[in-house]
Parts: structure tokens; C-alpha cells; sequence
């Protein structure tokens, strides 16, 4: 029962390692060329990194905001002077 937990394992790390692209090519992804051909046309960005952040991914990146936000706030808090026993 081990031996076969084992193997199957086994087998699924040797397939991921095996699949994983070389050090320095990441390989073409289909929607690269898509926004490197829509993103000035579709919004008005004459930065592609810009349009992609801001426009294609503007949830996720108010997301991050606020998780870099709260952590900020998180860590004022912990290290912050004084309290009730002065």
C-alpha cells in the first residue's frame, strides 16, 4: 500500500519536474500577443505594463493595495509607542 503511495508520488513530482521550462525561457503564452496587440487600442495606454496592471487586472491589483495596506497598518500597530500603562 506504502509502495504504491510511494510510487504514484513519485511519479507525479518526476512529471512536474520534467515538464517545468529551462531557467530564462518562460515559453509562449497565447494571450502575450494579444495584449501586446490590444492594449493600446482597447485602453488608450501607450504602456502595455500600465494597461495590464491598471485596466486588464485593476481588481487584483486594488486587492494587493489592500493587502499591503493592512499589513502596514498591522505592523504600526504592533510596534507602536505608548498604550495604557503609561
Amino acid at each position: 500500500m506504502y509502495l504504491v503511495a510511494l510510487l504514484l508520488l513519485g511519479g507525479i513530482l518526476w512529471q512536474g519536474l520534467v515538464s517545468v521550462h529551462p531557467f530564462g525561457d518562460p515559453g509562449e503564452v497565447p494571450m502575450d500577443q494579444y495584449y501586446l496587440e490590444k492594449a493600446q487600442p482597447e485602453k488608450a495606454a501607450n504602456n502595455v505594463v500600465t494597461a495590464i496592471v491598471f485596466d486588464y487586472r485593476g481588481f487584483d491589483t486594488l486587492g494587493e493595495g489592500a493587502v499591503l495596506f493592512t499589513a502596514i497598518c498591522s505592523v504600526a500597530a504592533l510596534f507602536r509607542q505608548g498604550g495604557h500603562g503609561k
